[in-house]
């Protein structure tokens, strides 16, 4: 009989308060910034408060997993170890990391997570780092399920894929655009995010080819119609991006994904959650009205999709929700199916091509009232981007997570005795040692409502057993601190009970890095980490871009490619053609595009050198 294999839905955390609501609406597992060196240098967050979300997950068998995602610097090795030991110490069930020096530290055996910043694409990259130590492996946005499928059939590593959110035009690690153009690195947790600024795009005689338009923006993913594929493909983790989103985007999504997971469960007992408990919802989820900017399932198929990019914003489009049917001086009317509310966000792209926005004042029936003049044709497509009724329901208590509890009362020859069992077996019993009095009035209603009253706690009644020989007389307030003394021990049970996985031990034996030599895309910022590539048999190593930037070098390399979107591919049946070097124009910012076609990719670089 084949083992049931345990899926993870991961959420992304900004904050304590945002993890503990992810875990509210239906995460497995969350991930969060530590204090210093993730890969969002401004989603930090203080050891003492992972501390609280990590005691708020565990309770529910879910997992807190720490990002420490960034290059280091010689100096800063010291003080990565010391807040490792501390993040180890307060529960903590994982860290995400880029950095190979990491493991040649003295550092605690919490295990430890392969980063997408690593470049995870091949079957010889994850089979490296399994069998170097790494717990689980955040494989490449750009992989097929083919591919996935290939890397599981050669591994036992968890693998973790990204479901949802932005995505970034280069392959994750192998930017170095945002540090070349303002010094801010990538891969240290600072990306200025040139790729979603406006350019003009020109051929090699300086004809426009596409005017002020997000060239390098691309659309987010959305994989929650590739579920079952994913998860027949090998993938045990399911990741949500988004450690910069707000609460309610946070909330928005996990509960998306946590029912369309649910409903393959329900369907396949192959695979079920990883951790414990229900979630119960108090609105309807839907991915359209969270930001987004448009949607795109990348290259999960394997081959390309005709428009992977938002060229007029890299802002959030939202859903849309009809046409401009009519316009009045002060108003329009809409011919849509869904219906507008006062405080709404509207947006469209306008005349010049250029994507704008206005706030709704009022409606009537389909009639809307902007707060600002704004100049409509008929027939032009609108967009939500803010739903102000939705953003209202999510900005208050929206869902609730509830633990599975059996309650049985029996008798003994003291008194009582109360059995309380939750969903996982975990079990305790409480006893009520009283005189027995004969009740002069049936109990059992009574004795129901008191013993099930635990609203306030992480627990749900699924099965209430009452065993008792008549009814006896025993006060409501008896029954009430029965319950409260028992379920305050189940509580304190499942927190003693709580396994966390630590970093598997490796052999001794020599692992092989799969290359000889390491150019400035492997990152290498540290002595621990030369130490580490040497030792798995790399003989020559550069120095990382952001220690010795490189010369004219690709600064970004990307699966996406601009020529293949305007059809200019020379392996598809179109005629367009155009005289290369096609080259990107921003303000202070000139880029040069090149095409490996061999290899299906697209390399950037600086046009000014």
């Amino acid at each position: 009989m084949q083992a049931v294999r345990h899926i993870e839905l991961l959420a992304p955390a900004k904050t304590a308060e945002i993890g503990v609501e992810a875990i509210r609406h239906g995460a497995d597992a969350v991930y969060i910034g530590a204090p210093r060196f993730s890969a969002r240098a401004s989603a930090g967050n203080r050891v003492e408060d992972i501390a609280r979300l990590v005691q708020y997950a565990h309770r529910f068998n879910a997992r807190v997993y720490v990002a420490l995602n960034t290059i280091l610097k010689d100096d800063e090795l010291d003080e990565v170890r010391s807040l490792i030991f501390s993040l180890y110490n307060i529960g903590v069930d994982a860290l995400i990391v880029q950095d190979m020096g990491i493991l040649e530290l003295d550092i605690p055996p919490i295990a430890l997570h392969a980063s997408t910043q690593a470049d995870n694409r091949t079957v010889e990259k994850v089979r490296f780092l399994e069998s170097v130590g790494f717990s689980q492996v955040v494989l490449a946005r750009e992989l097929s399920v083919a591919q996935i499928r290939k890397i599981a059939a050669a591994t036992t590593v968890p693998l973790e894929v990204f479901v949802h959110g932005a995505l970034c035009v280069s392959y994750s690690g192998q930017c170095y655009l945002s540090h070349r153009m303002c010094g801010r690195s990538a891969n240290r947790g600072e990306c200025a995010q040139y790729c979603r600024l406006p350019y003009t795009l020109k051929d090699a005689d300086g004809n426009i080819l596409l005017k002020d338009k997000h060239i390098l923006s691309l659309k987010d993913l959305n994989l929650s119609c590739e579920l079952t594929s994913l998860i027949e493909a090998g993938v045990s983790s399911l990741k949500i991006e988004g450690r910069l989103k707000e609460m309610s985007y946070v909330k928005n999504v996990t509960a998306y994904y946590r029912q369309k997971l649910d409903e393959i469960f329900q369907k396949d007992f192959r695979y079920r959650r990883s951790s414990d408990g229900k979630s119960h919802f108090f609105f309807l989820p839907d991915l359209r009205k969270s930001f987004n900017r448009g949607f795109s399932t990348y290259f999960i198929h394997g081959g390309r999709e005709d428009s992977l990019c938002s060229w007029n914003t890299p802002k959030s489009q939202g859903e849309e929700v009809g046409r401009v049917k009519e316009v009045s001086q002060q108003s329009f009317t809409v011919s849509g199916k869904s219906p507008l509310n006062n405080g709404d966000g509207i947006c469209y792209v306008n005349k010049e091509g250029v994507f704008a926005g206005f706030r709704v004042n009022k409606t009537e029936g389909n009639r809307v009232y902007p707060a600002e003049k704004v100049l409509l044709s008929p027939g032009t497509v609108l967009y939500r981007n803010y739903d102000h009724e939705f953003e209202k329901i999510l900005s208050k208590k929206s869902a609730e997570r509830r633990i599975g509890l059996d309650i049985d009362l029996s008798e003994s020859d003291e008194g009582f005795v109360l059995c309380l069992t939750d969903e996982t077996g975990l079990s305790v019993s409480v006893a009520l040692n009283v005189k027995k009095e004969a009740a002069h009035t049936p109990q059992r209603e009574n004795i129901i409502r008191q013993l099930s009253k635990i609203g306030d706690t992480p627990f749900e009644v699924r099965q209430f057993t009452c065993r008792l020989s008549q009814d006896w007389f025993v006060s409501s307030s008896l029954w009430s601190d029965l319950r409260r003394r028992a379920v305050n021990q189940l509580v304190e049970q499942r927190d003693a009970s709580y396994c966390r996985a630590l970093r598997p031990s490796v052999s001794d034996e020599k692992c092989e890095y799969p290359g000889k030599e390491l150019t400035y895309r492997g990152n290498v910022s540290n002595r621990q980490a030369r130490r580490f590539y040497e030792k798995h048999g790399v003989e020559h190593i550069d120095p990382a871009f952001e220690c010795a930037p490189s010369g004219d070098v690709p600064l970004m390399i990307t699966k996406y490619c601009v020529k293949y979107t305007l059809g200019m591919c020379p392996h598809s049946s179109s005629k367009k053609k155009c005289r290369e070097p096609l080259t990107l124009h921003a303000k202070n910012t000139a880029l040069r595009l090149s095409f490996d076609c061999r290899h299906c990719e697209m390399q950037v670089y600086d046009n000014r050198l």
